[in-house]
């Protein structure tokens, strides 16, 4: 998802230099919406090196999701200052410094040093996502700005659901087979350093590609035209004394906490034996079909929405997650890995329905309430801790009671928006467009 700046621009050449710069901005969708799924292959392996308890290993999204929270707003207002394309390039270049941070928190053994490195890839992946969404609005015609922000979506899940079965053939493919807990000291710190070398590599390879990118991006810097409105951005906190807007926003908090939480705990789900007991590379490479499903899933939401009302589709959506949360929690096997593996399809259209339902109404003041939005990605911090710390409580199976009171509550927003549509009448529609999803 990306905060919009108010701005207008346009390509400085010909129709050709707006489609490549379009699909420059699709290729960024899949980058980032890549690099972010591939925690979910992390959060196993760094569990296990560290000997992490679940809490301690939700850290992993908490470090990478609270950027959202804090450089979303100081990335709009370099995007006011340096415009859309050197902003890009700062993001990007942002981004590789988190994947060459990898390398000493490795030498080091740190699980700190790790979150450290997360952290600042997830800044840099919010400085990308503060640029894209408004630069593919604009890049073309007005009338058809949704469809190339829902083509845009697209390419994100793309990236959800081809990044995790490769990362777990690099990472997972070389689970330990000693166990860090028998040893100490500099045996300790050697033995982490040689096992995280697979992470290091895969990321030394992310951050040579996010390089050329950049370079690509910079050398572009002047292609397109365009003139940013300097606007106090903080006043943008006003919206939240809007019922139906701060509502939403929670819901958006709650989406993101639920989607991530379940993403971090599959693989350590579907490796016990009492649901489908695979090792821990093939477990992560059953990521496709949690974030394919997502993938899937808004091409259906997208031509079932012709029919049904957003707020009537997402009730249901939000049922059939809980649904199969709870099949997934009361039994065991294949039916239990596989209903938790299916919520990614419901997932798939809660995003933009909730974004979409919170900002009818705001008008003019659009770009602003997306700006709050994005920070309410925050959620993937925080919810995750929260799944986690109860799964060390109780269990994984119970654990999941805590998206799915993510998802009642969702649930209820979507009732609110059904009982209460005087509150559309603010604005006339088309006013607010939908983001895209990180």
């Amino acid at each position: 998802m990306a905060l919009s700046v108010a701005s207008t621009g346009q390509a400085a050449d010909t129709t050709g230099s707006v489609a490549s710069l379009r699909w420059f901005v699709f290729a960024l969708f899949f980058i980032f919406g890549g690099i972010t799924s591939l925690n979910d292959v992390l959060i196993p392996k760094l569990k296990e090196l560290f000997t992490l308890s679940y809490h301690e290993a939700m850290l992993v999204q908490s470090a990478f999701f609270a950027a959202y929270f804090i450089v979303s707003l100081p990335a709009a207002m370099i995007v006011q200052r340096m415009g859309y394309m050197r902003t890009a390039s700062i993001g990007l270049l942002t981004m590789m410094a988190g994947c060459l941070l990898f390398v000493p928190a490795s030498g080091a053994g740190q699980f700190g040093l790790f979150l450290g490195a997360l952290f600042v890839l997830g800044a840099g992946i919010t400085i990308v996502q503060v640029v894209a969404n408004p630069l593919i609005s604009m890049l073309g015609a007005p009338r058809t700005a949704h469809s190339r922000l829902t083509f845009a979506q697209a390419f994100n899940s793309l990236g959800t659901t081809i990044f995790p079965p490769v990362g777990s053939i690099l990472i997972l493919g070389s689970l330990a087979t000693v166990d860090p807990s028998t040893l100490s000291g500099g045996a300790l710190a050697a033995f982490r350093a040689e096992e995280t070398r697979t992470i290091v590599h895969t990321y030394l390879g992310l951050a040579a590609a996010l390089l050329v990118i950049a370079g690509v991006v910079w050398m572009g810097r002047n292609r397109l035209r365009e003139h940013q409105a300097q606007d106090n951005i903080l006043q943008a906190f006003g919206l939240l004394k809007r019922p139906r807007f701060a509502f939403g926003t929670l819901g958006i908090f709650l989406y993101v906490g639920a989607e991530v939480a379940i993403g971090s705990l599959i693989v350590n789900y579907l490796v016990q034996s009492d649901v489908m007991g695979l090792g821990a590379e093939d477990a992560g490479k059953h990521l496709i079909f949690y974030w394919g499903g997502a993938l899937v899933g808004r091409f259906i939401g997208a031509a079932l929405m012709r029919f049904i009302a957003p707020a009537r589709m997402l009730m249901a959506v939000t049922f059939g997650a809980i649904l199969l949360i709870l099949i997934s929690a009361n039994t065991t096997g294949i039916v239990s890995g596989w209903s938790l593996l299916a919520i990614g399809l419901m997932n798939a259209i809660m995003f933009p329905t909730i974004f979409s339902l919170a900002s009818e109404g705001l008008g003019e003041r659009a770009a602003e309430g997306s700006g709050i939005i994005c920070m309410a990605i925050v959620g993937g911090a925080i919810v995750p801790l929260l799944t986690g710390k109860a799964a060390d409580v109780t269990s994984l199976r119970f654990a999941l009671i805590v998206p799915a009171v993510c998802y009642a509550l969702i649930a209820a927003f979507a009732y609110y928006c059904r009982r209460n549509p005087t509150e559309l009448g603010l604005a006339e529609p088309g006013d607010a467009l939908p983001p895209v999803e990180a």
